[in-house]
């Protein structure tokens, strides 16, 4: 785990120097999940305004058994981006042939948690978490038993935090993972009205601001950054020729802030662009999921959100 951390911090360093030294400012979605990160996320998943984990989990309930017909009796389930592992617990209360579970989070401790808590409901399965940035390593095949069954979880709508490119590097990484029978199940967050989706980006209770400030924190607490989080301010606005939602975070004055002996400048309303959050049709997504096809799918009755089943 030091090695690991280490490795993260070097990385983290990396990706704001570069971010930060960019003509439009960004950083990475990716650093927003630290302990204290991925606790705020869990909080602003059960706000009224973000209909994306009620409605999911909803589906989930509704065509558990559905779904989870689908699989073999002997299945192995690879969760991309685990968190507090909500949703799996509804496919594993519905197919009792799920033998092994493999979360695969970038937040250890807060992984280690979850795992904890899951060996004490499911002391039958067998559990073997995997730490780190799943769009930068894969699943240790050795580690999936005998001939049993790949399923790949991707939930949330993750993937509309990616780019096409990026959304090219997972499929092919979880093809390796799963195998060509394998299946891939995948959350996406349909077009929809902006009074239903921007509140979910933007709640009354300033959640989301602090989930999206945190990462100015985290480079502080670990790169010895000397950003003011009062002299920014969250923003949410939505991209209509790119079909996403965009998080920003607003300097609020000129100033200067400085990393590891580099200075970077913000001009009063300049932004650092921290995440993309693309809302896809299952036509789109069909168009740009290399070796990959849609088998079936899942909606609630608003379709707001889609459970996809590739092959």
């Amino acid at each position: 785990m030091e090695n690991l951390t280490t490795k993260n911090s070097s990385q983290f360093l990396n990706d704001v120097i570069e971010g930060l030294s960019s003509r439009k400012k960004s950083l990475s979605s990716r650093w927003f999940y630290d302990e204290e990160g991925s606790e705020l996320f869990d909080q602003i998943t059960k706000l009224p305004e973000y209909y994306l984990m009620r409605t999911e989990t909803a589906i989930l309930q509704k065509y558990a058994r559905d779904i989870t017909d689908s699989f073999e009796s002997d299945v192995a389930i690879v969760e991309y981006g685990a968190g507090s592992a909500r949703k799996v617990r509804i496919l594993l209360d519905a197919n009792n042939g799920i033998r092994m579970y493999l979360p695969f989070d970038i937040s250890v401790e807060h992984m280690d948690r979850t795992v904890a808590r899951l060996k004490q409901e499911y002391p039958q399965l067998l559990i073997k978490p995997v730490s780190g940035d799943f769009m930068e390593k894969g699943v240790n095949i050795e580690d999936i038993q005998g001939d049993w069954k790949r399923v790949g979880f991707f939930s949330g709508s993750t993937i509309g935090n990616l780019s096409n490119q990026q959304i090219a590097k997972f499929m092919s990484s979880a093809r390796s993972t799963l195998g060509t029978d394998g299946i891939l199940l995948v959350g996406i967050d349909l077009p929809k009205p902006l009074d239903v989706l921007m509140p979910a980006y933007n709640d009354a209770e300033g959640i989301t601001e602090r989930f999206n400030l945190n990462i100015l924190k985290r480079a502080n607490r670990e790169l010895g950054a000397n950003f003011d989080l009062g002299a920014f301010q969250h923003s949410a606005i939505w991209n209509e020729g790119e079909s996403r939602v965009e998080m920003h975070l607003v300097s609020l004055l000129h100033q200067t802030v400085t990393i590891k002996n580099r200075t970077f400048s913000f001009k009063k309303g300049e932004t650092i662009h921290t995440e993309n959050s693309r809302k896809m049709s299952i036509e789109f997504l069909s168009k740009i999921i290399d070796d990959w096809t849609v088998d079936k799918y899942w909606t609630d009755e608003n379709n707001y959100f889609a459970l996809v089943m590739l092959r």
